[in-house]
């Protein structure tokens, strides 16, 4: 059986399609990522703005004809924070369908926040206490507080990179005042994940995806001069070089930045956003561990899929 997994995410929109044999083995057919940037512009508002629209819809015609070139027998597409929270998500939807042939599921943050922690739970070992998995998206950010087995809490926020960029408008550099509200704002919002911290009490962080191998690619070259992820599903950060990549990225410029190895253009206005989100969460949450994990929503709702055929 050929599948095709689409994660229609706010920043990016991702193609998986794999080949499962009759024993369950699978092969990864085609994998790609297309930048559409759905929250350019309106996401504060929460609207797709004309141009991102229109720029959505252009990347799932071009997913339709590589999925009709491969012939998978089924596809399943996922939309997440930007198409769930707006207010024309579900004209997306039903352009989608109309000129890609593509039919979406707009799921829940919580659904969202289950089957990234299937993805993660494949490549990063979980079985010594418990975990806080995060995954910083563009317009939300999920927290799972899990172990290999179980899920004992999760929650999707509204604190993406992309919606925060729209939302306070840093200055370049960020200034230390910006920074002030930033942290206030995260220990409102995040009150809830702090108190269920507190009664799990994880010891390690695990970031899925997007930031995170952003984060181990550009410590790579900085401290190791090679990219450490290159072909490793997960990596283990060593703490005391990410504070101090951290350092680095709150003090640069965007100019800076763009010539920054390992962090690629579209990161480069919502890696900073994403990195004191990260430090504040280490930081209000004891944790002195950090791992990444390559694998998130599309390889967890691949999983999901297979353990429901099956």
């Amino acid at each position: 059986m050929r599948v095709a997994i689409l994660d229609l995410g706010t920043n990016t929109f991702h193609l998986l399609i794999v080949s499962v044999s009759a024993k369950g083995e699978r092969r990864v057919v085609f994998k790609s990522k297309v930048v559409v940037k759905l929250g350019e512009g309106a996401i504060h508002q929460n609207e797709i703005a004309p141009i991102p629209f229109q720029r959505g819809i252009k990347a799932l015609k071009h997913y339709r004809e590589i999925i009709d070139k491969h012939k998978p027998e089924r596809i399943f597409a996922f939309a997440t924070s930007a198409i769930r929270s707006a207010v024309n998500g579900k004209d997306f939807v039903r352009e989608a369908k109309a000129q890609a042939s593509i039919d979406i599921e707009v799921i829940s943050g919580s659904r969202e926040a289950e089957l990234i922690c299937y993805g993660v739970r494949q490549c990063v070992d979980l079985s010594a206490g418990r975990s806080l998995i995060m995954d910083i998206g563009g317009g939300s950010t999920e927290f799972i507080i899990c172990d290999h087995q179980k899920i004992f809490w999760k929650h999707s926020f509204n604190i993406g990179a992309a919606r925060l960029l729209e939302i306070f408008k840093p200055s370049d550099p960020i200034t230390a005042s910006e920074i002030g509200k930033l942290r206030k704002f995260f220990a409102k919002e995040l009150e809830i994940l702090f108190q269920q911290t507190e009664k799990w009490k994880p010891t390690q962080l695990v970031g899925s995806s997007g930031s995170f191998d952003t984060f181990a690619e550009m410590i790579g070259y900085k401290f190791h001069a090679k990219n450490v992820i290159k072909n490793a599903n997960h990596y283990e950060f060593n703490i005391e070089e990410f504070y101090k990549l951290h350092g680095i990225l709150v003090s640069s410029t965007t100019m800076k930045r763009m010539k920054m190895k390992g962090l690629i253009k579209m990161r480069v206005d919502m890696i900073v956003l994403a990195s004191l989100c990260t430090t504040f969460v280490l930081e209000r949450c004891k944790l002195s561990k950090m791992k990444m994990s390559k694998f998130a929503l599309k390889e967890g709702a691949l999983w999901n899929i297979l353990q429901k055929n099956n």
